[in-house]
């Protein structure tokens, strides 16, 4: 609870910071006086509408979509020793982050990787790969669960879909702020809305979420940060670093089928450069150096 009202918060003081500035700025005026009639009360209502509609309900629907999409199949009666042991270790892990026991499950792909995710860290889902089971030891399997039941004890699902939610708002918000003022200063449209604020809105929404998509995945690694520390604890750090190397030594390991259970996995492809920002996690090595230096 705490956490969602720090985020409304967070986007309401953002608000008054931005009426401040076009008040201090004159833009009130300014648009005023080329017949910029825009409501911003009410296109801010509806940004936000729009804008926390689609992460809310991606959100709640996630434990769902994850199950259906990526084939997970959920451990009801464990029927092999690693499962006895894996439900057991997932009992353990909750129990000491202080959360109730996630559902869990297994799910069929080649590579190592595991993800949580759930609307709600006492009704989550915590899923573990084939390819996770073939390339880790079971230190290191340790290791990967403690991780993602820190990502559920720490709240990252409901954090990540508010961080998703504001930015959402803002770009909407700001594309329609564009496209009306582009329509009546240069398309000197003075009733209703032309193609020109049509055709702007769209390029500036398309823009504007690149630059907000660089803010939701700065934050899913910052995050990811405090999920290895979280492992740590819950495991040892020396597992957790073992676990982090073991990634690394596939070469090239494969996203995620879905973006955002992606964003909740272990591990994921490798950018560099400018596709850097838009990566959900951070380098292996820096990882494990932030693990080595915490020691």
């Amino acid at each position: 609870m705490m956490r969602i009202l720090l985020f409304l918060g967070t986007n309401i003081a953002v608000l008054v910071v931005i009426s401040i500035v076009f008040n201090l700025l004159g833009i009130g005026g300014l648009l005023a006086a080329n017949n910029v009639d825009l409501n911003l009360g009410a296109l801010l209502v509806f940004a936000a509408v729009i804008g926390f509609s689609g992460s809310l309900i991606s959100l709640f629907l996630s434990k769902w979509m994850a199950k259906r999409s990526m084939g997970v199949q959920i451990i009801e009666q464990p029927s092999t020793p690693f499962e006895h042991w894996l439900i057991d270790l997932v009992r353990r892990q909750s129990e000491q982050a202080g959360i109730r026991m996630p559902e869990v499950g297994i799910f069929d792909q080649p590579d190592p990787n595991a993800f949580a995710t759930g609307w709600n860290k006492n009704d989550a889902l915590v899923a573990v790969s084939t390819g996770l089971l073939q390339h880790m030891s079971q230190d290191e399997v340790e290791a990967v669960v403690g991780h993602e039941i820190s990502h559920v004890a720490n709240g990252d699902m409901v954090t990540l879909a508010l961080i998703q939610g504001v930015v959402n708002t803002f770009v909407v918000f700001l594309a329609r702020v564009i496209g009306h003022t582009v329509d009546r200063v240069v398309f000197k449209n003075e009733e209703g809305h032309g193609i020109g604020y049509f055709v702007v809105s769209i390029l500036a929404e398309i823009l504007l979420s690149v630059l907000a998509s660089m803010i939701v995945m700065w934050f899913s690694r910052y995050r990811e940060f405090h999920a290895d520390a979280g492992g740590a604890h819950l495991a040892g750090r020396q597992k957790m670093i073992a676990a982090l190397r073991a990634l690394q030594r596939v070469h090239e390991p494969h996203d995620l089928p879905a973006g955002e259970f992606a964003a909740f996995g272990i591990s994921g492809k490798i950018a560099q450069g400018f596709m850097a920002l838009f990566a959900s996690h951070p380098p292996l090595e820096q990882r494990i150096a932030a693990l080595e230096a915490a020691g």
